[in-house]
């Protein structure tokens, strides 16, 4: 965290983010993971308690806050076990309103970001495709000029908000000869005709968070959905990059505290061989363990953000982030699982859908083989 946060002022806010997912998501969170998706005015409620894109300029909507505050959300709400809404939220936030906010002119702006800080308008990013993952370049969806509008097809695939998305920030291609280079972003409003949601994806863990296939068929836009220039979504993408993969990581070291905690309870009231868990010597070195692992990991993504907070933070290091976070994730949820024994793998006991939660951190935003070809690249280059 930054100096020139006031921290009174930040806790405050923290008890208020507490107080209403303890009210508003807690008691349904459970049912949300059965049916496989929030209900759309959870949206609605998040942004009048004022908890989405907090960093949004005043003059767009929000309120102005510092980035610390954004990230203190998704923490919040991936500390206590909704590990679903936290990453849609953190798409919804640390995602596409940043790009809104650096990229879009002042008409984009002020259309789309009052909407989104309300969760009037619900935001995605469509990068993936079923033939294009982390390799980008390889993407087909395109975006031909014709006149005064852009005619947009293609598909994606593993959207976050897909379902509930009332934007989504679309790459595709306006140059296929180009490449990279060829790739441009478009604010594509779901509303238009030529746009179709897939089914919602059946996934392993994560399960109230929406995850879905989008398609564009013949979808036309108007020259002003361009988000920046043409030709340079590439360019953008990887700007915007290092954001989301460090709250991915921040997300990540919040996770594992959470799952720490609730460890910590347990093995203080199971009772084994007429002792209690806690003082078996096992119990006692794996939680030391882990407790270690997540401090070290919590320290950095703190140093990181701050040098994010001073737009002093590359890439490398964003990665480095994401990739010791996320991997440290998932060995506090094995770990602290192991603990609960054969508790521990029924849904009855949260640590199993923290466990099953953590799995895809180390995939979406860049997996972690990427981001270790990522810092290499920084160390050796690319030879």
């Amino acid at each position: 965290m930054t100096d020139t946060i006031d921290r009174e002022e930040m806790n405050l806010f923290r008890d208020m983010v507490v107080k209403v997912l303890e009210g508003e998501v807690a008691p349904h969170y459970e049912r949300w993971d059965k049916e496989g998706i929030v209900p759309r005015e959870l949206w609605n409620q998040l942004g009048e308690a004022g908890m989405l894109c907090v960093d949004v300029a005043e003059a767009d909507g929000g309120c102005g806050v510092p980035f610390e505050y954004s990230v203190m959300v998704g923490a919040e709400m991936s500390r206590m076990g909704f590990g679903a809404l936290a990453t849609n939220v953190m798409v919804h936030s640390d995602i596409v309103a940043p790009y809104i906010s650096h990229l879009g002119s002042e008409a984009q702006r002020q259309h789309w970001l009052p909407k989104m800080v309300t969760g009037e308008a619900v935001g995605a990013i469509a990068m993936t495709e079923p033939g294009a993952g982390s390799d980008l370049q390889a993407m087909r969806s395109s975006a031909v000029l014709d006149g005064d509008e852009y005619v947009l097809n293609g598909s994606k695939t593993f959207i976050t908000n897909g379902q509930h998305a009332d934007l989504v920030i679309v790459a595709a291609k306006t140059d296929p000869a180009a490449g990279a280079r060829g790739i441009s972003l478009f604010l594509v409003d779901t509303t238009l005709p030529g746009f179709a949601r897939g089914r919602n994806l059946d996934k392993i863990g994560q399960h109230c968070g929406d995850t879905s296939e989008l398609f564009f068929e013949d979808l036309r836009l108007p020259r002003s959905a361009l988000l920046g220039e043409e030709g340079k979504g590439f360019v953008y993408l990887m700007q915007e990059l290092p954001r989301e993969r460090l709250v991915i990581g921040a997300l990540g070291t919040a996770a594992a505290r959470g799952s720490l905690d609730l460890t910590l309870q347990y093995v203080d009231e199971r009772i084994v061989f007429g002792q209690k868990l806690k003082q078996i010597q096992n119990t006692r070195f794996r939680l030391a363990e882990m407790e270690t692992d997540y401090r070290v990991n919590q320290a950095f993504i703190d140093q990181c953000i701050s040098q994010y907070s001073r737009g002093e933070l590359d890439a490398a290091t964003a990665s480095m982030a994401k990739y010791s976070a996320t991997e440290m994730q998932c060995r506090v949820a094995d770990g602290c699982l192991q603990l609960f024994g054969g508790y521990g793998y029924t849904s009855e006991y949260p640590i199993s859908r923290a466990f099953v939660d953590a799995r895809v951190q180390r995939i979406y935003g860049g997996t972690s083989e990427v981001m270790k070809e990522v810092i290499a690249r920084s160390l050796l280059g690319r030879d």
